[in-house]
Parts: C-alpha cells; sequence; structure tokens
C-alpha cells in the first residue's frame, strides 16, 4: 500500500498566530484611520498579505499609493515579527505535538504547507521544525489558497500522490483547496464555517483513537 502523506497549514493549525496578525493589522488600519474587527480578521485567514491590505484598504474606502502600500507591507510583518519572535513550544495547540511525533514514530512523510512567508521561523521558534519532511511557505508559492498549488507542492517534493495526501486546515480557503487537489481534508474549527471539508474537529484533542491509524490505512469512515 502506498504511504499516507499528512500535510499542516500553520496559522490556526499548528499555532494561534491570528491573534498576532489581528494585533498588527489593527495597529495598520488605526494608522489609515480605518476601523478594523476580529470578523474582519477572520476574513484574511489564509489570505497572502497583499491581498489582506488590499481588503482592508477597500473596506476603509481608502486608496495609496504603491510606495505606501509596500511600507506598511513592511511595517507590519516587522510588527507581528516583534510577536512571533517571543513565541515557544507552549504556544503549539493542544495535541498537535502529540500528533506529530505519533505520525513520525509511525515513520509517515510529514509536509507544512503554510500561505505564511514566516513559517519557517515560526517551527524553529517553537523547536518543531525537524518533524518535517517538507516545508512548503508563501516564499515557495506564486499562487494563494484557494489555489491548491502550496499542497500540490508538498506532495510532489514528498513524492506521493494528491490522493495519498491527507490536509489539516482551520480555513475555508484552505479546505477548498485540499479538495481541490484531490486530498482528504480535515477542517481544524466549526462545522458550521468548514463543512465542506472530509472531517472537521474543533481540535486535535477531539481526533478519535484509531483516527491516524485509518488514515495511515486509508479507511475513511464517517465524514463529516
Amino acid at each position: 500500500m502506498s504511504k499516507t502523506a499528512f500535510i499542516f497549514d500553520l496559522d490556526g493549525v499548528i499555532v494561534d498566530t491570528a491573534k498576532y496578525h489581528f494585533l498588527a493589522w489593527q495597529r495598520l488600519a488605526k494608522r489609515l484611520d480605518i476601523e478594523f474587527t476580529e470578523e474582519e480578521n477572520e476574513q484574511l485567514k489564509g489570505v497572502s498579505r497583499v491581498r489582506s491590505l488590499q481588503k482592508i484598504l477597500e473596506w476603509g474606502n481608502k486608496t495609496i499609493s504603491e510606495t505606501e502600500f509596500n511600507d506598511l507591507m513592511a511595517s507590519k510583518n516587522e510588527e507581528y515579527l516583534s510577536y512571533i519572535d517571543d513565541m515557544d513550544q507552549s504556544e503549539l495547540l493542544p495535541d498537535v505535538l502529540k500528533t506529530l511525533k505519533d505520525l513520525k514514530s509511525k515513520k509517515q512523510p510529514i509536509a507544512l504547507g503554510s500561505a505564511s512567508k514566516n513559517a519557517r521561523r515560526i517551527l524553529k521558534q517553537t523547536s518543531i521544525n525537524d518533524l518535517f519532511d517538507v516545508i512548503v511557505d508563501g516564499n515557495d508559492v506564486s499562487k494563494a489558497k484557494p489555489d491548491p498549488e502550496v499542497f500540490l507542492n508538498a506532495a510532489k517534493l514528498l513524492n506521493v500522490k494528491p490522493e495519498d495526501c491527507v490536509v489539516f486546515e482551520d480555513s475555508v480557503a484552505g479546505v477548498t483547496a485540499a479538495n481541490s487537489a484531490n486530498m482528504v481534508s480535515i477542517g481544524i474549527g466549526s462545522k458550521e464555517v468548514l463543512g465542506h471539508a472530509d472531517f472537521v474537529f474543533k481540535d486535535f484533542t477531539e481526533l478519535p483513537g484509531d483516527f491516524i491509524k485509518e488514515l495511515i490505512n486509508k479507511k475513511y469512515a464517517n465524514k463529516a
């Protein structure tokens, strides 16, 4: 039987950096005199930095020069990095480390598939970079989710067929990308939001005891 590869998104799946993105985007929006809410921040999950700033400007009905746009993107990233440079392994979401170590012990291929350009930095800060065989992040792709490029690249680097891949995602765009790639999609979050995933769990603590084993053996029962 061919191996099953496991691809993890980063933000909202392995760590919760959404709160840091929110703080950094909120401060930027305030500089532009734009109100930025947590609900709007939810809409930026899995979205590139460029598109995120474009959306904030659209919400505030603002137009700025290309130079200012680039300056704002850079300053937002610097502020965000100041938060993640204080991260450590305690910020890993519940049972993520246990799941990664379980997969590693079973010698399953593991990849990161994230839109974040700071993914490697975060994996290093949380001391889990050695658990991944392949890392594909925002520096390696030209198309953002819901385009499946990031996951297809990860499968190719792992030398595994897309249909033999399982993706853990917390965003609508990410689940759509996994489905488009013909991969098994597992939503981490709310069933109301991620109902188009093959399976949905609130977090990794909800994974049934034999679930990983069933995924490895390609016995996909009880789809969401």
